[in-house]
């Protein structure tokens, strides 16, 4: 028989807090918990044991650190009957094993009030979690949501992510700050006789490849819809009323599978056709598109390693076409170089043709930054990189300065690295359905590399943007001064050839960027010769950039 073990400070001959009666149980025990509020931090790690209150509800554990109330690392627990607080950390965090919680309550002002990960099999049954950030997190793990109340969060109630599968049943969500329940790369998980109501956004949204069935469920009185299906996703509406909330209702996006049924298994119309690669190629939009390539200024290595991946993409199409085997091909890119070379153009162009030989729908660019990827908390980086790329299916994600990601910020927890990691994940995951560039200075692009052993492989090629010459920053100075009806004056492109050989060409040397800023300090030299006139200028004058707005402009700029 388990050995009972009773936690009671005031009683003499039982054990006075619980991390005492942790450290004396057995396989097997049960720890009693006699009424009280206990300032414990405690993390259990291979532990068979059962916590539970002796009077349910009438005991408190709350962190008196910046850890979890509760960690179960690695156990077979079960919880029952006690609530939970922290402030800096998920009030309850299950990391593997096997853990039932029931009866309880958590809370926490930062983090999830329980987070469940890396291959953790859980039951939480009539528990309610309060007054959280997040209310219940699952990710890479099992788990069961049985008869719950969710309320006064300050984001999502419940998310379900990265390889997570979830059945959440006769559970009731309110007054959220974002989201009801969030799911992506969270496979066939379920949504059963809920309620939700009262959130900020969504009531439930579905993302990334996830195909719930949904079922007999009240969404209502939201400030979003009620249900929104993302793009690749399947899965099943099935029996659901939804009412008072923002139109439409149930929202599917373009290339979701996703039936809506009534109670009776009909299925009714829906606009979410799936999209996938259209296969079919426009190659007179290939010659227009290869030709903008040409005609850009220098850029001559970067130009035939462009067109030898569309060549080697078209000629693919043609052996499918006819039965021939062909390899997988990754579309992603590396570019490497110095700014202002045109990396994002070419970035742009790239998209534009796999879109005209059928490999993605439409050619879409999304550009990111660090700020787009990298989350304020734990768990957060993971869903705005999933949510970027998310955005980008079926076009180009172009990430610039991407080592960015791969440094520490200095002020503390930095979140880039789990941005790469999942980075490389989706991009294993989903390669025909996005083209991922990243993009950045040389050196510190090889750092970036191989900040994942995985992430190198993930790209096809990596083009390396050279440096403009002088001869081909006149050339740029000319088209971009042309673009904006001005003209350079006599004399003047032998100058500003002299200028670009002598000026100094570190690290930060911005190209292209270099050219447009000399010419905006030209125009406002140009400004001032003309309104000291006395006189309207012509249309001629107002045209025309001269040499002595290239001296005051270098002179302006030193000063």
């Amino acid at each position: 028989m388990a050995r009972t073990l009773l936690v009671a400070p005031d009683q003499r001959g039982a054990l006075p807090t619980i991390r005492d009666a942790l450290e004396s149980a057995e396989d097997g025990a049960i720890i009693a918990i006699a009424p009280g509020e206990y300032t414990e931090t405690l993390a259990l790690a291979q532990l068979n044991v059962t916590l539970s209150a002796k009077e349910p509800g009438t005991v408190t554990i709350e962190s008196p650190t910046v850890h979890p109330a509760l960690t179960c690392a690695g156990c077979r627990v079960t919880v029952s009957g006690i609530t939970f607080r922290a402030t800096e950390a998920p009030a309850v965090q299950l990391r593997g094993g096997t853990i039932r919680v029931t009866d309880c309550t958590a809370s926490t002002k930062f983090g999830a009030g329980i987070s469940v990960s890396d291959g953790s099999a859980t039951e939480i049954i009539g528990t309610r979690v309060t007054g959280a950030q997040c209310g219940i997190v699952v990710e890479d793990s099992d788990s069961v949501v049985d008869g719950c109340e969710i309320d006064e969060i300050d984001d999502d109630a419940i998310i379900v992510r990265l390889g997570a599968k979830a059945t959440i049943r006769n559970t009731t969500i309110s007054k959220c700050g974002f989201r009801g329940i969030y799911m992506y790369q969270a496979g066939d998980s379920a949504i059963e006789r809920c309620q939700i109501s009262q959130t900020s956004d969504v009531g439930i949204a579905v993302a990334d490849q996830t195909s719930p069935v949904i079922s007999e469920s009240w969404i209502h009185d939201t400030q979003g819809v009620g249900i929104t299906v993302g793009k690749g996703c399947g899965g099943v509406i099935e029996d659901c009323k939804v009412e008072n909330t923002a139109q439409p209702a149930i929202e599917l996006a373009d290339g979701a599978r996703t039936e809506i049924r009534e109670g009776d298994g009909r299925r009714l119309p829906n606009a979410g056709a799936a999209s996938g690669k259209s296969n079919q190629q426009d190659l007179e939009q290939v010659e227009k598109l290869l030709g903008e390539l040409d005609n850009m200024i220098g850029l001559a290595s970067v130009k035939g390693e462009v067109r030898a991946l569309i060549d080697e993409i078209q000629v693919n199409e043609w052996r499918r076409s006819e039965g021939l085997s062909v390899g997988a091909v990754s579309h992603h890119l590396v570019f490497t170089g110095a700014p202002g070379t045109g990396k994002t153009t070419v970035a742009r162009v790239y998209g534009s043709l796999l879109k005209a030989l059928g490999i993605l729908p439409n050619g879409q660019f999304r550009e990111v930054a660090r700020r787009d990827l990298v989350g304020q908390y734990i768990g957060h980086t993971a869903e705005k990189t999933a949510s970027a790329f998310d955005e980008a299916r079926g076009g180009v994600l172009f990430l610039d300065e991407a080592y960015t990601l791969s440094r520490s910020s200095g002020s503390g927890a930095d979140f880039g690295q789990e941005a790469i990691d999942t980075l490389v994940k989706l991009m294993e995951d989903h390669r025909d359905e996005v083209a991922v560039i990243v993009a950045g200075y040389t050196g510190e692009m090889r750092e970036f590399l191989d900040a994942n052993p995985g992430l190198a492989s993930r790209f096809a090629k990596t083009l390396e943007f050279e440096n403009y010459t002088a001869e081909q920053l006149v050339e740029i100075s000319s088209h971009l001064a042309k673009g904006d009806d001005y003209l350079l004056g006599t004399d003047l492109d032998t100058a500003l050839l002299e200028w670009f050989y002598q000026i100094d060409r570190d690290e930060s040397f911005g190209n292209a960027r270099e050219a447009r800023k000399l010419l905006e300090r030209m125009r406002k030299s140009q400004s001032t010769r003309l309104r000291a006139l006395g006189q309207r200028p012509t249309r001629d004058e107002l045209r025309t950039l001269t040499l002595d707005d290239l001296l005051d402009a270098i002179k302006s700029d030193a000063d």
